[in-house]
């Protein structure tokens, strides 16, 4: 998938984080639950480097309860890494980051000096509105677009905790194609930088496959069609997507199914496991050997003519 999404600020925002993180105890990376890997951005993960973390698995409401916490488990295998489960309703929600950062970071807990923490995270996925629930109080800006948040901010929490707010950052080019596809659809990419038909029809493949009875359920069909075109066009011409000639409007019906998922119609829906996170990880690396392989061919042929012509 072809996303041109990387604005200047985010080259200026990762320079500065870099500075910052020297001065912080730690790092509170926010993540989507229903793509815990996908909204992982690597570059925060070597702008962190082996800063204890916190990683929340936000908006776990739209997403899979045993999924999630098989991503949990997952994540916490990283060593100086510590798991929450949030969605925007839940109470006690500085408690239980404070305990963590002290379970992080054990020497600040009896002293005078409150935890100095970055928070970080991809756009959209729920950052600012975690720090104002946080602060009681609306300090960082939010918005159901990504990109709202353009410059650092500290903000005091409490006696024991200091946040640093940073710019949500995407990273330039994603190494497996249905990392982009998994971002799109849960609103991490402006809608502007994408293709909603197409976005549209990988989760029509992906729900056909993993969650049939979903989409039976959801849009009163008796059996599913063999491809996601006709998926699309059944549900468009239900939900009267249609333009002259009462053929199907493909771009509207695209629309409506990709927000029927944003907005949970289709229920609590996880995007990817770990297994199959490592299976793409392994794609990814096979690419790049016969890639790196092709490039040494090229090289040693050059290499060969170049010593024939001499």
């Amino acid at each position: 998938m072809s996303i041109n999404w990387f604005p200047g600020h985010m080259h200026k925002a990762a320079k500065n984080m870099r500075k910052l993180v020297e001065k912080v105890d730690m790092v509170i990376e926010v993540l989507d639950a229903r793509i815990p890997y996908s909204s992982d951005n690597p570059l925060l993960a070597e702008i962190r480097h082996h800063k204890p973390c916190i990683k929340i698995l936000n908006k776990c409401d739209l997403a899979d309860d045993e999924t999630t916490r098989a991503w949990q488990d997952f994540l916490e295998q990283e060593k100086f890494v510590k798991t929450l489960a949030l969605d925007q309703n839940q109470k006690d929600v500085i408690s239980k980051i404070t305990q963590l950062t002290y379970k992080l970071a054990p020497q600040n807990k009896n002293s005078s000096t409150a935890i100095q923490a970055m928070i970080m995270g991809i756009p959209n996925v729920g950052k600012s509105s975690l720090i104002n629930k946080l602060a009681s109080k609306a300090i960082a800006k939010t918005g159901n677009e990504p990109a709202v948040t353009k410059h650092q901010q500290q903000i005091k929490i409490s006696d024991e905790l200091t946040l640093f707010d940073t710019p949500g950052m995407l990273w330039p080019k994603f190494a497996h194609p249905n990392t982009g596809y998994r971002l799109a659809l849960t609103g991490a990419i402006r809608d502007t930088a994408i293709d909603y038909d197409d976005v549209a029809f990988f989760a029509a493949d992906y729900f056909m496959n993993a969650h049939p009875e979903v989409l039976k359920e959801r849009y009163q069909i008796n059996e599913l069609p063999d491809t996601e075109l006709e998926l699309l066009e059944f549900i468009g011409a239900k939900r009267g997507c249609l333009v002259a000639g009462k053929r199907v409007d493909l771009l509207k019906v695209s629309r409506l199914f990709v927000n029927d998922y944003r907005n949970g119609s289709l229920g609590k829906m996880t995007l990817e496991t770990p297994a199959m996170m490592k299976a793409e990880i392994k794609e990814v690396e096979e690419l790049q050997r016969q890639r790196d392989d092709k490039k040494a061919s090229r090289k040693q042929q050059f290499n060969t003519t170049k010593s024939k012509s001499k």
